[in-house]
């Protein structure tokens, strides 16, 4: 064996040799380190990937779960905040969100140290937390921001009262992640941990980011379901309001023309009555004609404004014209130039005539005054004015149509306010705003 190695050695370079350089020696161990290095980063990369999986299957889980349930959006976010502090063994967790318009922004429900806390809940008011300072530092947020905000409990950017209870709370950690969907930002979940190392820290962060995007869609889909609800309810009090109209209009209003006609007949025909089943006669055509006059206005207002149809100063001077028929009292009409309603006519229109009717039939005033204008530029300010007996606390409830005005006040989420006084007169002043300026339900009744 030696000599055939031998035999072989005139071929093997002689690095001793001058001008001939020494291979360099194989470091093993400096590449099985790096390539150990690598192994491992992949593994953790792995194993992140897997956990975010898991995170995101968790979260979806959790959301069928409580959908199965029939929970409505309240008992559904219940559940995922429980889960959220839970899971993540955090101190609380709240939840904010914006109104339709994105005008306001209200801490909606609260889950902290095992006690759910929303504002139909006991004890809501006394809770520690700093809601408005919160609120009041998520809307400075720039709308559809989709990264969740992280702080510290001392961190100088919260506003000072929440700085305030971080310390009290021993709050370590602010996790804030927002409910956006495309460019919208419905909310934001907030959840308050203790302290924390680096590795729970990315977990938390990890599943607040998976349970605000299930509870994005769920707050979504539930909006969108209310107001399917709400737009099946408008069809079928349209379609029931129709349905009166029509029996009004084939019972009553006939009724009324027939009888019109015959007393009408009657007249005609004997021209020689005594004068006093003459002004009898003439009492029960003004009668008749007046209540016919009152169902074709009942229809009018029954159903909704087609399109093309006068706007709301040429129906309220109609309005006015048709009653000026029917009393002596004088009644004054002044409007101004209004805005579109976008439908909302009609409701303004029944009330006013609800107060005219109230007026002339109730008041004994002397004088009506009915104005109409805009307010603030785009809404409108109806008022009906009499200079009368005044409404006294006897019927102050009942018999002047004051619930009627106020449900389609409330329908359209404008602010009815009744001013009156004995002998003084009554006011009724109606005062509607386009929906992003209206406070829904508003009510105002004076006396």
């Amino acid at each position: 064996m030696m000599d055939a190695l031998t035999n072989y050695a005139p071929l093997m370079p002689d690095f001793d040799a001058p001008g001939l350089a020494k291979p360099p020696a194989c470091e093993p161990s400096v590449t099985t380190e790096a390539l150990t290095l690598a192994l491992e980063r992949a593994l953790d990369e792995r194993r992140r990937a897997e956990c975010m999986a898991h995170i995101q299957s968790d979260a979806v889980q959790l959301a069928l779960d409580v959908l199965v349930t029939g929970e409505d959006i309240v008992g559904y976010f219940k559940g995922f905040i429980k889960s959220l502090v839970d899971n993540c063994e955090s101190h609380a967790c709240g939840v904010w969100l914006r109104d339709d318009e994105g005008e306001c922004c209200d801490m909606w429900m609260a889950y902290i140290d095992g006690r759910y806390y929303t504002p139909e809940t006991e004890g809501w008011a006394a809770i520690a937390m700093p809601r408005e300072a919160m609120a009041s530092h998520l809307r400075g947020f720039a709308p559809g921001l989709t990264e969740i905000v992280e702080y510290t409990g001392d961190d100088t950017r919260l506003p000072e009262a929440v700085r305030d209870y971080n310390t009290k709370a021993a709050v370590a950690s602010l996790l804030v992640a927002p409910l956006t969907l495309g460019p919208t930002t419905l909310g934001w979940m907030a959840l308050a941990t203790g302290c924390t190392d680096d590795c729970e820290a990315v977990w938390r962060r990890a599943v607040i980011d998976a349970t605000a995007r299930q509870g994005t869609l769920a707050l979504h889909h539930s909006r969108q379901a209310e107001r399917s609800r709400v737009e099946a309810r408008r069809q079928a009090r349209l379609e029931e309001r129709n349905r009166i109209a029509r029996d009004i209009h084939d019972t009553l209003t006939q009724g009324f023309a027939a009888i019109l006609m015959q007393l009408q007949a009657a007249q005609r025909s004997a021209p020689d009555l005594p004068p006093q089943v003459t002004r009898s006669l003439e009492t029960a055509v003004d009668l008749a004609r007046s209540h016919m006059i009152e169902a074709r206005r009942s229809v009018g207002t029954l159903r909704p404004r087609p399109a093309g149809e006068d706007d709301l100063a040429t129906s309220l001077a109609r309005m006015v014209a048709l009653v000026r028929r029917t009393t002596e009292i004088p009644i004054d009409l002044q409007v101004g130039e209004l805005p579109t309603m976008g439908g909302m006519e009609r409701e303004v229109l029944g009330i006013a005539q609800e107060a005219l009717t109230n007026a002339v039939r109730h008041s004994r005033a002397q004088r009506i005054v009915v104005r109409a204008s805009t307010a603030r530029g785009l809404g409108v300010r109806v008022s009906v004015a009499d200079d009368g007996r005044g409404i006294n606390d006897v019927h102050a409830g009942r018999g002047f149509g004051l619930t009627s005005m106020q449900e389609r006040a409330d329908r359209i989420g404008a602010a009815l306010t009744v001013v009156t006084a004995p002998r003084a007169g009554t006011e009724v002043v109606l005062a509607w705003q386009p929906p992003s300026f209206s406070i829904p339900g508003a009510r105002n009744a004076a006396q």
